[in-house]
This record gives C-alpha cells, structure tokens and sequence, in this order.
C-alpha cells in the first residue's frame, strides 16, 4: 500500500476538462471508447445528446450503469472488433484506454466511425524512452509529489482526488515509446498530432476531412 495513498492524484480527472474542451459544438453523439467506471461518460452526456459508453471489463460495465444519466448507453465490447457504423460519431474520446490496444487495429475503426468533420482525441500512457525521456521523466516524478502537496493546501484541488482501492480496474503497462506511437499514428491518420503530457501520457488529437 502505498504510504501516502490517501494523496493519489487521479490524472484522468486531471485531463477531463482538456477532452472536453476539444469537443465540437454542437456535439450530438459521442463514442467514449474504454469507459471504466462512467465518470468521464457523465460528464460528457451534458453536452452530447446521445453517449455510447464502451468497455471490455464486464466489472466496469456494471459500475458505469450505476453511474451514468439516461442519455448514456453502456456497452459491453472490445472495439477492435465489435460493429460500429461508419460516420455515426461527431467525436471519439478514450481516456487511458489506447495502450491497451493495438493501434493500426483500432484507430482505422474509430477514424470510419467518424463523421466528416467529426473529432478524436484521446490521452494515453506510453513507455519511458530512455536515456532520450530523462527530463520529462524527472519532472513526471516531481509532479507527483507537487500534487499531492497540492491536494493538502488547496481545498479546489480536492476535486483530483481519488481513492486507491482499484481492485478489478484492468491494468496495462504501454508498449510503446513516444516516438513510436507518432510513427504509428502518422500512418493511420495523417495529420493528427501527438502532444507529450506530463504523468507519463500522450494526448492524440485528429479531425476527420470532411
């Protein structure tokens, strides 16, 4: 157990407002590709009319449903290969979620689900590459503990916050480096642009020609 646990900063919570932010307007209907427990998909069911919720743990499935509003629909799936219907989407978001799979087997799928016009961006964890991440490695760590100096000081930042028991949430170390996932990405959809994060994560922005 972690000793100061009780300090964890949710990183998820943390880029929520980013993905958001992203979104177009108007925003009738959204594909949130590894949902987990439905936070993100509750957040994102007051803008969008219509959200599909999608996760291949049946345990995440299960929590989300107790979470999320009316117009949130919670799937129970793997992406890779579960039927999605071309230009139904005006966004895909996914929230660490992509290191879990294979890239040039999911992102031509979510790019067709797209419609023209229509926006994916997603955040995700990736591999250290070393000795070329030393930098961005070390201010990683450092924020770690900056936050949870934070969460002590600063009664807004609570909202950052979050709770260690995580028994049953799937776990996946990344594959793959930075550079790596920028090669692979600009094979599958030209154009889209892969901004380094702090925390160990990468955000994954595309729009779709239309």
């Amino acid at each position: 157990m972690d000793p100061m646990g009780f300090l964890a900063w949710d990183n998820n919570t943390y880029y929520h407002p980013r993905l958001l932010r992203a979104l177009p307007r108007p925003c009738s209907r959204v594909l949130d590709v590894g949902c987990g427990t439905g936070v993100f998909a509750g957040r994102l069911a007051r803008i969008a009319e219509q959200v599909d919720a999608v996760d291949r743990a049946p345990e995440m499935i299960a929590a989300a449903r107790r979470v999320v509003p009316g117009n949130v629909r919670c799937l129970l799936g793997d992406i890779a290969v579960m039927p999605l219907t071309a230009d139904s989407y005006d966004a895909v978001t996914s929230i660490s979620a992509l290191h879990h799979m294979s890239l040039p087997d999911v992102l031509p799928r979510l790019a067709e689900a797209l419609r023209p016009g229509g926006v994916l961006i997603a955040t995700a964890l990736h591999r250290a590459d070393l000795p070329r991440d030393v930098l961005p490695e070390i201010l990683s760590a450092l924020t770690v503990y900056g936050r949870r100096g934070l969460l002590l000081c600063v009664p807004r930042a609570r909202r950052y916050r979050r709770t260690l028991d995580e028994a049953g949430v799937p776990m996946c170390a990344p594959r793959l480096t930075l550079r790596e996932i920028r090669g692979e990405v600009r094979e599958i959809l030209p154009g889209a642009r892969v901004t380094r994060l702090l925390q160990w994560r990468y955000e994954l922005v595309w729009r779709k020609p239309g």
